[in-house]
């Protein structure tokens, strides 16, 4: 998995005006859990861009100076509700030895027979919770819809899981192809037309 790298500086005070001021000078303030102890620090909210504001998933890597760097996962983020100003986001502390959760997003691939044919693809689930070490998580879960006929389903369970572990029920559908209004007009047009050539047919 991609890690993007945020630079910021441990918080001396983590009172309500000290946090005030953050947010008024553009800094978010942020809180490291998961460790020995929790980790009060702050970074630009410009730092936060390419972590929050994309559907992928990222690793992060936190250096606050003076050899302190910490490898973590986002776990909560709060934001304004009228300006969608980033107010506060906690992070998680992740160690190479320790498996951890977290939610990618799913890629299709493939060309879907049943789409093909005129039916619609519906993605049920744009993303999906797995568990893994921190060296083995996947950017994204890779969904090859290509066996899919109209009417069809895909499974967590039909797609490659090499080194990681989906961690929805078995039953739980990525996507499926669905039939459109135009394909099953199509197809009773059809069913129309080829009961009216048999009965032709029967009363020569």
């Amino acid at each position: 998995m991609k890690s993007i790298t945020i630079k910021g500086s441990e918080r001396e005070s983590v009172g309500k005006v000290a946090t005030k001021a953050l947010r008024n000078a553009g800094a978010v303030p942020c809180v490291l859990y998961g460790g020995d102890q929790p980790v009060h620090f702050s970074a630009e909210e410009k730092a936060f861009k390419s972590l929050v504001y994309t559907p992928n998933a990222h690793t992060v890597v936190i250096d606050l100076g003076n050899g302190k760097s910490f490898n973590a996962i986002l776990q909560d983020i709060q934001v304004h509700p009228v300006s969608d100003r980033i107010l506060h986001i906690d992070f998680f502390q992740i160690f190479d030895e320790k498996e951890i959760a977290i939610e990618v997003p799913v890629k299709i691939i493939g060309n879907s027979k049943g789409v093909m044919a005129g039916g619609d693809l519906r993605l049920n689930n744009r993303k999906l919770k797995v568990k893994a070490l921190p060296a083995n998580l996947p950017d994204f879960v890779e969904a090859d819809i290509t066996p899919l006929n109209m009417g069809n389903k895909l499974y967590v369970t039909q797609v490659p899981t090499p080194n990681f572990k989906i961690l929805h029920p078995d039953n739980t559908v990525i996507c499926q192809v669905k039939i459109s209004r135009a394909a099953m007009k199509a197809a009773q047009e059809a069913a129309k037309a080829a009961k009216g050539a048999t009965a032709k047919g029967k009363k020569k």
